[in-house]
């Protein structure tokens, strides 16, 4: 099971940290992702980790988000600076499950399809 917090709405420019708490998966065992959707959008890949650590993001977030993993409470990350209105969206946080390839080759991790469990869901708004 996952579950995320820490949405909630801001002005541009401003900070928010997204957090996904989970039960019941092995760090070890998964990969891990947030992807985002807005209104009338496709769901997108915002920013993936593996289980080394190691990291990738989406062109329109580098430099502003950092996706990060706390083992010991079993929680995955994503703070969120430099805010702008193209970033509200409900945001998801995503687990899939470990293959012998990097899930960071080409477009693998932006697949919606490759991920085996999701959380709800939390909304970002982000006023101009």
């Amino acid at each position: 099971q996952l579950v995320e917090f820490g949405g909630g709405s801001v002005q541009a420019g401003g900070t928010l940290r997204l957090g996904c708490a989970a039960s019941g998966h092995s760090d070890s065992s998964y990969f891990m992702a947030w992807f985002r959707q807005a209104p009338g959008k496709e769901r997108e890949g915002v920013a993936a980790i593996d289980t080394d650590g190691s990291t990738t993001y989406a062109e329109f977030v580098k430099g502003r988000f950092t996706i990060s993993k706390d083992n010991s409470k079993n929680t995955l990350y994503l703070h969120m600076n430099s805010l702008e209105p193209e970033d509200t969206a409900t945001y998801y946080c995503a687990f899939g499950r470990t293959t012998s390839a990097s899930p960071f080759y080409s477009t693998y991790w932006r697949n919606a399809g490759v991920y085996n469990y999701w959380g709800q869901g939390t909304q970002v708004t982000v006023s101009s």
